[in-house]
């Protein structure tokens, strides 16, 4: 009998045990459950407070664009280095940031703000010299990248069209039109990992830790420059701006505007502005720049309408005679006026943003013309308009008018990089959005959270 018992509380205490292990089991994969969906959540939470930072960033923008336009100011760069509305805003749970890498005219490090589009060279829009001015650049790369943005099937020598695409494994074809995105270049024949990101594998201008880079902005982040970020860090697919003064005012065309609409830009004088219909009747205004040339009416011309000029000049050459719009005229009114038909400018690059490398890939600019142009800038302040280049030392007019259709002095399209935080667990997300910020309107041209 006492076998008997024994035997039953032996079993018991196997039973209570194995029941012991069940429930352990059973709690320790619930308490796992709980900190799969808590960490879930956090990063929803995370994600939200990221999406708060571009909020943010896009109503000061909006804000900023809208004193600008009241000011009449082109650029201020308020926004791209300002810790105090974008270093750790504290939300809810946690807290967001909007930050950019610093570029080496900047000291490098982390810097809280947002940067343009403008500051970039647009490949879609960069004519060949430009594209081979890149660092690493050859010929052939850029034949194959004309190839593939034309719409023609036509091979460029040294590049590379649908025939060779098509033989690749897996096969492919050119898009024949303008590329959506940076990395679609890693499509064209030729451009390679290395020379389109260098370490920069994840496109967002911040240096990778071991394995992941989705951490917080680190203490390796806030120092030095990204030894290499690639062609990523010089361009772009996305940069625009409005063919319009920097109040938000059409601009006046002096190729196709008749006197009256002439005299109705502030310094341009009724016998400007009939120097200048006789000027155009026979050389083409290809810029601003080109006002430069604009020669007086003599007597024989004001009375024959501008006869005499044609008789005596053969198209393309510019008349005799004194020039009626100097450097100091041409500051004055180079923002209230155009030559371009187009209501948007793709592609031109803004003087007041544009880094020493870009700025060094456009026509007529070399290494130390572009440094002069930052000094200036760094010294001077921001340039007005597109005409002050004048005032660099070194930009002569001949320079001026190769690089004038190229440039902007203002951005309306912009990267924000916000991350968001949840204090208590650290858990974290980043999202990137490109913008144009016009006067009326924000429209989101692309939008990435795998950063």
């Amino acid at each position: 009998m006492r076998r008997t018992k024994a035997s039953i509380l032996v079993g018991l205490l196997w039973c209570l045990a194995l029941l012991s292990v069940v429930v352990i089991g059973v709690l320790h994969t619930a308490r796992l459950d709980l900190f799969v969906v808590k960490n879930y959540g956090d990063r929803i939470q995370a994600h939200y407070l990221a999406l708060a930072g571009i909020e943010k960033a896009q109503a000061l923008l909006y804000q900023e664009a809208k004193n600008r336009s009241r000011s009449r100011i082109s650029h201020s760069g308020e926004l791209y280095n300002s810790a105090q509305a974008f270093r750790d805003v504290a939300l809810g749970r946690g807290h967001f940031q909007v930050f950019r890498r610093g570029r080496s005219d900047e000291g490098g490090g982390i810097i809280y703000g947002v940067s343009d589009e403008e500051s970039r060279l647009n490949v879609n829009y960069a004519a060949t010299d430009e594209l081979a001015r890149l660092s690493g650049m050859t010929p052939d790369i850029v034949a194959a990248i004309l190839d593939w943005r034309d719409e023609d099937d036509e091979v460029t020598p040294g590049g590379a069209e649908a025939e060779y695409y098509s033989s690749l494994q897996p096969p492919s074809l050119p898009r024949n039109g303008l590329l959506q995105t940076i990395r679609e270049l890693l499509m064209v024949r030729g451009v390679s990992n290395d020379v389109l990101l260098g370490n920069d594998l994840d496109q967002n201008g911040l240096l990778n830790s071991e394995g992941d880079d989705r951490n917080s902005v680190s203490s390796e982040d806030q120092g030095g420059v990204l030894e290499d970020a690639g062609w990523s860090a010089l361009l772009t697919v996305d940069s625009s701006v409005k063919n319009m003064s920097a109040a938000g005012e059409d601009r006046v065309n002096v190729q196709t505007a008749d006197e009256s609409s002439l005299t109705g830009v502030k310094g341009i004088t009724p016998e400007i502005a009939k120097a200048i219909v006789a000027y155009r009747g026979q050389n083409e205004l290809k810029s601003v720049a080109d006002l430069l040339d604009v020669t007086a009416q003599n007597q024989n011309q004001s009375r024959s309408g501008g006869n005499q000029t044609a008789q005596n000049n053969p198209p393309g050459t510019a008349p005799a005679g004194p020039k009626v719009v100097n450097d100091t005229l041409l500051m004055d009114i180079a923002d209230d006026v155009t030559t371009a038909k187009e209501a948007y400018l793709p592609g031109v690059i803004n003087i007041n943003s544009a880094s020493l490398d870009v700025l060094t890939c456009l026509p007529g600019l070399n290494r130390d013309l572009a440094q002069a142009i930052i000094s200036y800038r760094q010294s001077s302040g921001f340039l007005p308009n597109i005409a002050w280049l004048l005032k660099v030392p070194g930009i002569t007019r001949d320079i001026f008018k190769q690089v004038a259709p190229r440039v902007s002095a203002r951005s309306e399209t912009f990267r924000i990089v916000s991350e968001g935080r949840v204090d208590s667990t650290g858990a974290r997300q980043r999202i990137q959005v490109i913008v144009n910020v016009g006067l009326h309107n924000i429209a989101t041209l692309s939008y990435r959270e795998d950063l």
